[in-house]
């Protein structure tokens, strides 16, 4: 037992998968990816990607690609233009708890969330959200500036 993987969560038990890391990474240093949307996968106790998102997409389509009652964790790449006129970048961390979401995938996620966050060196900001309406682009672009 003493030579498992170090990425495991004393609290959940869950795991992150190598490639989770690996796909961070695409979005942050390559700008391969938009969005990344990671889920846990029960049966392998460790959270995995699910979705990603092209360059080109939108934040529309990101949102679109949040289930509507379920929990997801999501990393966005957020680009905007400064009051200066300078084009900026900053990864979002977002946690997607859906208030209609069942008991134990909130607790799941709530448990696994800060271990998970730390495997993922590089964000800026995170957001926890319940309802939509928290994660307007406008709360991006608040926090961002």
């Amino acid at each position: 037992m003493a030579f498992m993987r170090s990425s495991s969560n004393a609290s959940s038990g869950m795991g992150v998968a190598d490639h989770c890391k690996h796909t961070f990474l695409e979005l942050q240093r390559k700008k391969v990816h938009r969005y990344v949307i990671f889920k846990i996968d029960e049966k392998k106790k460790e959270v995995v990607v699910e979705k990603t998102g092209g360059p080109a997409e939108s934040y529309g389509d990101f949102l679109a690609a949040l289930p509507e009652n379920d929990c997801r964790y999501a990393i966005y790449d957020f680009d905007f233009v400064t009051h200066e006129n300078c084009q900026k970048s900053k990864i979002f961390f977002i946690a997607w708890s859906p208030s209609v979401s069942r008991i134990r995938p909130k607790m799941l996620y709530a448990t696994s969330k800060d271990r998970f966050r730390r495997e993922l060196d590089g964000i800026h900001y995170e957001i926890q959200a319940t309802d939509p309406s928290e994660l307007d682009i406008e709360v991006l672009r608040d926090r961002a500036n």
